[in-house]
């Protein structure tokens, strides 16, 4: 996994709320006109920013008649997730605390304040 191009996407704000906006929309996904107007984007500014998000990996598109659909891309965003994981709590992921509780903060793995 090459993290770096997935964190160079999502460090634009408009690029992370379009990959909230698919990650709520589910399995379905949405339309480039519909993630335009939900963003309050002109049409060729959400297309610059659904570009860099599918080459980033994060989002895959399907042409439905003269619409293109994106959806989040679930398996990246849980291999990124795992990636930053790995090495919590010297290399025992299991010692860490689940995404609902504190997680580790530190290389002794105490919860935050």
């Amino acid at each position: 996994m090459t993290a770096i191009p997935i964190f160079e996407a999502l460090a634009s704000g408009t690029r992370l709320d379009i990959f909230r906006l698919l990650v709520k929309a589910g399995p379905t996904g949405l339309v480039a006109g519909d993630i335009a107007a939900a963003m309050s984007l002109a049409p060729n500014n959400a297309s610059f920013h659904l570009k860099a998000l599918v080459q980033a990996g994060l989002l895959s598109v399907e042409p439905q008649g003269r619409y293109q659909r994106y959806r989040a891309n679930m398996a990246v965003m849980g291999e990124l997730v795992s990636y930053l994981t790995a090495e919590c709590c010297n290399g025992q992921p299991a010692a860490c605390a689940l995404p609902s509780q504190p997680s580790c903060i530190n290389p002794t793995c105490e919860p935050r304040p």
